[in-house]
């Protein structure tokens, strides 16, 4: 079995200082970067009432964003457990903890008990990720209407960035990896899955890209 992210010193990057570092920024700022990219982009195709899964999520800027926006229920699936834990007190905070659930773990390895939601979100996980083949598969499988993706752009100058932050990390002893998939072989597993692309931003380092299924599509415009 690959290797998954709980097994690379996740813990050591992701711990309570970091969540309570992103929850403070989170809250003085709001969401950004592609974070933001990507509530808007689902914002405008639709979030009412809708069930969201977000993959690897933090500290759940994207939960409680769609929650704000109208979603009407958000599974964060999420390793560190101090991360869900500041996502669970913001939730507190809003007011949400009955419209939010938490597992931690590996979603690769929980996929089989989760069940599938109207919008699912990974925003950049496929890099923290080393099977990219499985999460994509497993991923997309759970989405009934839109699949949203922030991963690093397939540009030399990213895979020199992410080449760089691996020979750190090895310095530093740890385990922990990042990751440039390529894209077109991450583009084949969404349509093997039934998704297409919707709309697609770029950053300098970061591809976002919203998918939706084809079929919900020629549904809602068949009625």
């Amino acid at each position: 079995m690959p290797a998954s992210c709980c097994e690379t010193d996740y813990d050591a990057l992701f711990d309570g200082r970091a969540a309570r570092r992103e929850l403070a920024a989170y809250r003085r700022s709001g969401a950004g970067g592609t974070t933001l990219r990507l509530v808007e982009a689902i914002c405008d195709a639709g979030v009412d009432g809708a069930r969201v899964l977000d993959i690897g999520g933090g500290i759940g800027v994207i939960d409680h964003e769609l929650l704000r926006a109208g979603a009407g229920h958000a599974l964060l699936v999420e390793v560190s457990p101090a991360f869900i834990q500041a996502a669970r007190q913001e939730a507190r905070e809003r007011n949400t903890l009955d419209r939010i659930e938490f597992a931690q773990g590996d979603f690769v390895q929980l996929a089989p008990d989760i069940d599938a939601a109207d919008i699912v979100t990974l925003d950049r996980v496929l890099c923290c990720y080393p099977d990219a083949d499985a999460l994509v598969r497993l991923s997309a499988a759970k989405a009934r209407y839109l699949y949203a993706l922030a991963f690093p752009r397939d540009r030399w100058y990213v895979r020199l960035r992410l080449r760089i932050e691996n020979i750190l990390q090895r310095l530093r002893g740890r385990a922990y990896r990042v990751y440039a998939h390529p894209h077109a072989r991450v583009d084949a597993l969404i349509a093997e899955a039934g998704l297409r692309p919707a709309g697609e931003t770029h950053t300098s380092a970061w591809r976002v890209v919203l998918y939706e299924r084809a079929a919900a599509v020629s549904a809602a415009q068949a009625a």
